[in-house]
């Protein structure tokens, strides 16, 4: 949002310098014979089209973000650099986030980033698992949504990157509404509990659900949809820096 909010005042600035000169003093300078014009005026209007550009881009298409943990593995990986497609539920203004056009609403299953209800400065990304009106429940690390367990079957020990000092989590799979995903499970009960998703929020978790701060806690809770900010698409880089080297072989992964 703060980058948002940066880019729309630059843009703002640029714009009218630019064109309160083109208004007000160009024509006097033409008229006076004065070649060129000042320099605050000269970047205006060659930074304004570029400031443009990339709102536009940030705003309605595709931003970029970092994965700051590991409360997404298997799925993504702390280091994991991801592209978000800001437009497949539909057209926000930026800074308000305010939607102009729906497109479709989120489905369970999409991996999300949204914004903290309570602090929406901060950014959180994890997989859609209850829709407004749902009830969710987590009984022994099992997924239950009305009253329906969802499809789970337990693989191996997970053995891949991001494990962190005496950690051995289970690998498993998880199936929500055809959307087949790795999970982690690290003990056998996890958090808990019984969740009755509100009119216009969404209930989220993370895929190491053993390890991640999701709407079964009361500092995340339920998600309104105005703080949804767009879909996890691909993977476009991955460095843990300075922990590890760089994964290559992640680039270009799509987020599913």
């Amino acid at each position: 949002m703060i980058i948002e909010i940066i880019l729309v005042g630059l843009a703002l600035l640029t714009g009218v310098v630019w064109v309160v000169d083109a208004k007000l003093f160009r024509p006097g300078r033409e008229a006076a014979g004065v070649d060129g014009e000042p320099l605050a005026v000269e970047y205006a209007r060659s930074f304004f089209p570029v400031i443009v550009i990339v709102l536009i881009i940030r705003s309605f298409l595709f931003e970029p973000f970092r994965i700051p943990s590991g409360s997404m593995m298997p799925t993504l990986l702390s280091g994991d650099f991801i592209f978000v497609n800001k437009f497949t539920y539909g057209l926000r203004l930026p800074v308000t986030n305010s939607q102009l056009i729906e497109f479709r609403q989120p489905e369970r299953g999409d991996v999300v980033v949204f914004r903290l209800p309570e602090d929406p400065k901060t950014n959180y990304i994890k997989r859609l698992v209850g829709l407004p009106g749902d009830v969710v429940e987590v009984r022994n690390n099992q997924v239950f949504i009305n009253g329906k367990p969802a499809e789970r079957e337990i693989k191996s020990m997970y053995s891949g990157p991001g494990l962190s000092l005496g950690s051995q989590p289970r690998l498993a799979v998880e199936n929500l509404d055809g959307v087949v995903h790795e999970i982690l499970l690290e003990t056998q009960s996890g958090r808990e509990g019984r969740f009755e998703v509100p009119q216009g929020h969404y209930f989220f978790m993370g895929d190491n659900r053993d390890n991640s701060t999701d709407s079964r806690f009361p500092q995340v809770g339920y998600v309104p949809e105005a703080n949804i900010v767009g879909k996890a698409a691909r993977i476009w880089m991955n460095w843990d820096f300075p922990k590890a080297t760089p994964i290559w072989s992640r680039i270009g992964d799509r987020i599913q």
